[in-house]
């Protein structure tokens, strides 16, 4: 048998981590490394893997349900090769060190787990909730794959010169940044995105680091039909925050 499809085998290295393509994750495991991957993520292995669910503490639980922040993880365990990967988006690997790393848990395929997660809060200058109120702090040594729609674009911050981006974009960025959420409007219309302009919540970073943006973004058009007018805004089982978090829309 001939195809096209034999030049695409598996890229042999010496990393834990390798992309075998944009859009395919191969992490080697050697019996003493597990590694958390998303739920599902996985589209074949090779040697003795086991997979695992992955325990949730009491206070993660919490935090899942009061935020819809939060790791929906299993553990990858034994010896061999297991690959990843989340309708077809492109796969990034981060070297996170001790000043840590700010994600939307969204975009998350897989870490190492000796890395510590914690749900965190993004200020508001209106206080009110909404996509991108609530963010996931991984802190510590190790790696972590992120997942984009799309080829991303990395944004350096300066003291100099900040950047806003859209809550919906946005997939990372350093935290030694300081972050702001907030909309270019008057409070009396704050729930409204930015009338007819398609223009919702924004985050301002200010600092010194760098912030990861997407060219995609969860929320649907505008007009859109939807179940019910809070999806439309980020907010509901079929929001940004809700079930549909892989922004694929019906």
């Amino acid at each position: 048998m001939q195809s096209p499809l034999f030049s695409y085998t598996e890229q042999q290295t010496q990393e834990r981590y390798a992309p075998q393509n944009p859009q395919l994750l191969r992490v080697a495991l050697e019996g003493h490394d597990d590694v958390l991957a998303r739920k599902g993520s996985m589209v074949a292995y090779q040697g003795l893997i086991e997979f695992d669910g992955e325990y949730r503490t009491p206070g993660q639980q919490r935090a899942r349900a009061n935020t819809g922040e939060g790791l929906d993880l299993m553990r990858c365990s034994g010896q061999g090769t297991v690959y990843l990967a989340n309708l077809a988006q492109y796969v990034h690997i981060v070297d996170v060190d001790q000043r840590g790393l700010t994600v939307d848990s969204a975009y998350v395929l897989a870490m190492d787990s000796v890395l510590h997660t914690e749900v965190v809060a993004v200020d508001s200058q209106f206080g009110i909730s909404g996509s991108g109120k609530y963010q996931l702090n991984i802190s510590g040594s190790g790696k972590v794959a992120l997942m984009t729609s799309g080829q991303p674009l990395m944004m350096q911050v300066t003291p100099e010169k900040y950047v806003n981006a859209d809550a919906d974009a946005i997939v990372a960025w350093s935290n030694s940044l300081r972050v702001q959420m907030q909309a270019q409007t008057h409070s009396s219309g704050i729930r409204r995105r930015r009338g007819n302009t398609g223009e919702g919540w924004e985050l301002s970073f200010m600092g010194e680091g760098f912030a990861l943006v997407q060219p995609s973004e969860v929320l649907p058009p505008q007009n859109v039909a939807l179940q019910g007018m809070a999806a439309q805004y980020g907010m509901g089982q079929q929001g940004a925050r809700g079930q549909n978090r892989g922004n694929a829309w019906e």
